[in-house]
């Protein structure tokens, strides 16, 4: 993701999320160097995008959208390997996000990719009247070396 992308990006998350991030967080994500993608279909408009942060050894996905309209199709299983794949190579160890537990898809895709729930944020969204939870999920990381053990 580019400064120029942000236009792009801007429209899908409003059309994605009933309370977007602001150009000023993209803007502060690429000023410090987060790992942020974007998916560009064939005729070149963005199908989606993803924000990784990675301190120390751990990452941390903040932000995955697909655009609407193109959910259901991997685009997101896609953009979240890609995130992984970046983790790893930066040496990460495990990688957290938060979700919120009415983005029933969201949480699918997270508990198929390996991610497990380990805990709760209470009130962490903003909500239509309120509030919303959100269950924070983590995922180990394993070196190549354990990932191509037989099992035991």
């Amino acid at each position: 993701m580019r400064e120029a992308d942000l236009e792009a990006v801007m429209a899908i998350e409003r059309r994605a999320y009933a309370f977007p991030w602001t150009p000023g967080i993209f803007r502060d994500c690429l000023r410090a160097g987060y790992a942020m993608w974007v998916l560009e279909r064939a005729d070149g408009g963005l199908a989606g995008y993803g924000v990784l942060s990675i301190a120390a050894d751990e990452a941390h996905v903040l932000n995955l959208c697909t655009a609407p309209g193109h959910e259901g199709c991997g685009l997101g299983r896609r953009m979240l390997q890609a995130l992984l794949k970046i983790a790893r190579g930066h040496g990460a160890q495990r990688v957290f996000l938060e979700v919120r537990p009415s983005n029933r898809r969201a949480i699918d895709l997270y508990q198929r990719s390996g991610f497990n729930e380990i805990g709760r944020r209470p009130r962490y969204y903003p909500a239509v009247g309120g509030r919303e939870d959100a269950i924070v999920m983590a995922m180990e990381l394993l070196g190549d070396d354990i990932a191509r053990m037989p099992p035991l």
